[in-house]
């Protein structure tokens, strides 16, 4: 009546209400969207394979004689995972003084050992178990159960078969290597961290945002680079957030929200969020490095200058790459289901797997390129007669950390998704988490810090817009002084000097860093 019925959709709440049964249901290849909360309790088998509506499973209380469920979710089969065998097998709750005789009847001698019925060789038992296991005389039996039960409950009970080889509940399809029985998370110590590093990245790059777009000074083109390096990683923050936020709504019943969640609108936004993060902040960071050597190594020379005009179509360039790439899952290209986290980690064909192996190609070439420009600015500051030991060593140390940060993020992910992208993986996705949550955001969080509160230009707009708004008004002021005192000394040196001092050029390499 129910099988291959592909109208049914729905069975109302009282259907199976006292009900006798039925010991087998079969809604496969339905429209089914969910059970009956009632008059589950007699079901042993569960068939409901093709039936792709039925999404969440009622409370697994209602279960409670299940010995098999073939379903079509291999998620759902996690929740019968957590079913007590004492559930499934009540008697096990009494008989739990029996477990030593059950091991002995498993491991009882060749000697021991006779037929219970001559004519069937289907029941080994001892001679003591022979004599006494069913016998009503308690004097006599050790093992009577007449205590417990009537003569009536005990028909049909084999101690062996029933007993001592307990009906297990089954389920398939099984979870697999991409979808392990677990919250989104996984581990508990995560579901607190992510909070502090989303909240920390969102309020870090809100903050620079904020300040950038509000400043009365020119858009330069390190405050143009900032700000989108500032949205880039407000977004990854943003990624973080979402996965944090469902992470606790479906923590500990996730089995019953992995569909929704895998196959609905909120894992593709979540994921097309962290690729276009992750794109655009690695793209930038590239940016900011090159545009930072080029201002230092052609310093003295005004004409080779990067403008802003030069700057936008760059970044431009870089919002259709990021944007392009994050819309190729969404188009068929790997996918954002496979696993909860929603990461492309899809690579069942060779697009998929050249896709991944794309990014990840591109992400240690951009690692690169950074490294060399910062090694090439180190050398370029290094020069004793420009720059004094104190100032040599900021300089080195400011570029290590950025270095060190950017290899703390790239690095590791990068190593373990190679190898996965050529079906290789050395981590499970278990602890690919602990990589998502602890080095996948680490730039995120780093660098609106690294690039733009810890300089002195920040700190100045920060308190100028603080002022605006009735606080840090001394602040502001010395601010502004220092800035005045700076430029009118600037424009003394340069109406008096012939030509470019050594001097004027080492103050242009330091604000370069400092940019």
């Amino acid at each position: 009546i129910l099988k291959d019925n592909k109208n049914l959709r729905w069975i109302h709440d009282d259907a199976l209400r006292g009900a006798t049964g039925p010991d087998v249901l079969d809604i496969s290849s339905t429209a089914l969207e969910s059970l009956p909360s009632y008059g589950l309790e007699a079901i042993q088998v569960l068939n409901a394979t093709s039936s792709y509506s039925l999404k969440r499973l009622p409370p697994l209380d209602k279960f409670s004689s299940l010995l098999e469920a073939v379903l079509t979710y291999p998620s759902h089969c996690c929740a019968f995972r957590n079913l007590g065998t004492e559930k499934q097998n009540p008697l096990l709750s009494i008989f739990d003084d029996f477990s030593e005789e059950c091991e002995s009847t498993m491991r009882k001698s060749a000697n021991e050992i006779f037929y219970r019925d001559d004519s069937y060789n289907t029941s080994l038992w001892s001679a003591e178990k022979n004599t006494y296991l069913f016998a009503t005389d308690e004097e006599t039996s050790p093992y009577s159960y007449s205590a417990i039960f009537d003569d009536s409950d005990m028909t049909g009970f084999d101690f062996e078969y029933d007993f001592c080889q307990p009906k297990i509940l089954t389920c398939t399809p099984e979870p697999d290597a991409f979808n392990p029985c677990e919250d989104i998370l996984g581990y508990s110590f995560l579901r607190v961290l992510i909070w502090f590093i989303n909240i920390l990245a969102i309020a870090g790059n809100f903050t620079v945002l904020l300040v950038l777009i509000t400043s009365h000074y020119k858009l330069t083109v390190p405050r143009f680079l900032m700000c989108n390096l500032s949205f880039a990683d407000f977004c990854m923050g943003l990624y973080l957030l979402l996965i944090a936020s469902v992470d606790a709504q479906t923590s500990g019943q996730y089995y019953n929200h992995a569909i929704d969640w895998q196959t609905g609108s909120g894992c593709s936004t979540a994921g097309f969020f962290t690729v276009f993060a992750s794109e655009l902040s690695v793209y930038t960071l590239t940016v900011i490095t090159i545009e930072r050597w080029h201002t230092i190594t052609y310093a003295m020379q005004l004409d080779r200058k990067l403008r802003l005009r030069h700057a936008v179509p760059i970044m431009l360039g870089g919002w259709v790459f990021s944007i392009l790439i994050a819309l190729l899952p969404l188009l068929g290209v790997s996918s954002y289901m496979k696993v909860s986290i929603c990461l492309p980690m899809d690579i069942e064909t060779g697009l998929s797997q050249a896709y991944i192996l794309l990014i990840l190609v591109l992400n240690v070439v951009a690692f690169i390129v950074i490294c060399a420009c910062y090694i090439k600015i180190y050398i370029a500051v290094q020069n004793p007669e420009l720059v004094a030991a104190n100032k040599d060593t900021k300089v080195a140390k400011r570029m290590a950390i950025l270095i060190f940060t950017d290899f703390t993020c790239m690095a590791p992910i990068s190593f373990f998704a190679i190898s996965a992208a050529f079906k290789v993986p050395l981590i499970t996705v278990t602890n690919s988490k602990i990589l998502l949550v602890l080095f996948y955001p680490v730039n995120s969080c780093a660098n609106p810090f690294l690039y733009a509160i810890f300089t002195k230009a920040f700190r100045r707009d920060f308190f100028l817009l603080m002022s605006k708004l009735g606080c840090c008004k001394s602040r502001a002021e010395l601010y502004r002084m220092n800035y005045f005192s700076a430029y009118t000394s600037n424009c003394k040196n340069g109406s008096s000097a012939t030509g470019p001092s050594k001097a004027s050029q080492t103050l242009l390499l330091l604000s370069a860093l400092e940019k």
